[in-house]
């Protein structure tokens, strides 16, 4: 199984982010720290945990690097016993929070995996993003975890931000690889409601050819595009893992969790998840709802379905769709080869 921790603290709220994430409630920090703990334990017990049952560990937000490597010791004790040896754990992190003091202090604990939010290398628009760093602290920040001794690094980017071109992703690309990472995530400017962004749609641009270019120049790179927005020489395992529809523990204000056929969701407000950290709502997913995402999450990854979970009409339709060669396949499984077009092959095989 996967467990998934999400941090809702946030030194500044960028302007495109849509994340359960407070600028204005630091003072909570060891009260949430504490909940997390309680809530923790009790799906350890809901989920069957047993010793090293826990493949990866994934510490989001937010920003966990605005948290004390103290306050998380706690939790690293109680997970410890249920963490397999070669268990990847990893932990997003801002560039001008990620201190070498705070990086040092996550590797004591076993962290051995960091996700830089950079976004970009380009200052203008940084500010323009509302990104709290500079081009010099990102690249620092990495560097400084890379000398740390940490195994795995990843950076993210966004395209298709107003102004976006080639010469500048080009730049961002080109300034990524320079640095000691085996992966980077690059993901499209989408307009969420309730943020900055909402209000001035027009700072996302619409340019398609910007994905294939994006995708290209990474793959130029040497790095393998195992999902739509991820690129690595390194796969993430809790990311495959999400995508193979695995049970994950999600604790934390805003979290999810999943377990078998059932949902979890703890409060997603700050103040109530403290006061009740065990006030989870649970939703209950039926069969054809647990195939439809298994449809979809297997075409925009390269875990592809199995032909075993398909219903004869379903396997009718991506057979039709192999002989048009927009999949492929092998004894088992079918697989996507052009991942942005995963979301329209997945309703033409639900029909």
């Amino acid at each position: 199984m996967l467990a998934y921790i999400h941090i809702p603290y946030c030194d500044s709220k960028c302007h495109y982010c849509a994340f359960n994430s407070y600028v204005d409630k630091f003072d909570t920090r060891k009260a949430y720290m504490a909940a997390l703990k309680v809530q923790l334990a009790h799906e350890l017990e809901r989920f069957e945990a047993t010793p090293e049952s826990i493949e990866t560990l994934f510490i989001g937000g937010g920003t966990p690097s605005t948290v004390d490597p103290a306050l998380y010791a706690p939790i690293f004790e109680l997970l410890s016993p249920y963490l397999q040896p070669n268990a990847e754990i990893t932990i997003e992190a801002n560039p001008n929070s990620a201190s070498r003091s705070w990086l040092e202090g996550m590797h004591a604990l076993g962290v051995n995996r960091v996700s830089f939010g950079v976004q970009s290398f380009d200052a203008a628009k940084l500010k323009a993003l509302n990104r709290a760093h500079s081009p010099s602290q990102a690249v620092t920040a990495i560097e400084t975890a890379h000398e740390i001794g940490y195994k795995h690094l990843s950076l993210d980017l966004i395209y298709n931000y107003r102004g976006d071109d080639e010469t500048l992703l080009a730049s961002d690309i080109a300034q990524a690889f320079v640095l000691p990472i085996n992966h980077l995530s690059a993901y499209e400017l989408t307009i969420e409601k309730h943020t900055t962004f909402a209000a001035t749609p027009q700072v996302r641009q619409e340019d398609e050819n910007l994905a294939f270019f994006v995708a290209e120049k990474i793959r130029e790179r040497g790095f393998e595009q195992y999902e739509i927005s991820n690129f690595g020489s390194y796969q993430s395992r809790h990311n495959k893992g999400y995508w193979e529809l695995k049970n994950y523990i999600g604790a934390g204000a805003g979290a999810v969790g999943f377990f078998k056929d059932r949902r979890f969701y703890p409060a997603s407000d700050i103040d109530h998840y403290i006061a009740s950290p065990l006030h989870i709502t649970e939703e209950h997913l039926s069969t054809d709802a647990l195939l439809t995402e298994k449809i979809f999450l297997g075409l925009r990854s390269r875990i592809g379905i199995a032909k075993s979970i398909l219903p004869e009409a379903y396997f009718k339709r991506a057979l039709l769709l192999f002989e048009e060669e927009k999949l492929t396949q092998n004894d088992t499984h079918f697989f996507n080869p052009n991942l942005f077009l995963a979301d329209a092959l997945a309703l033409f095989i639900l029909g």
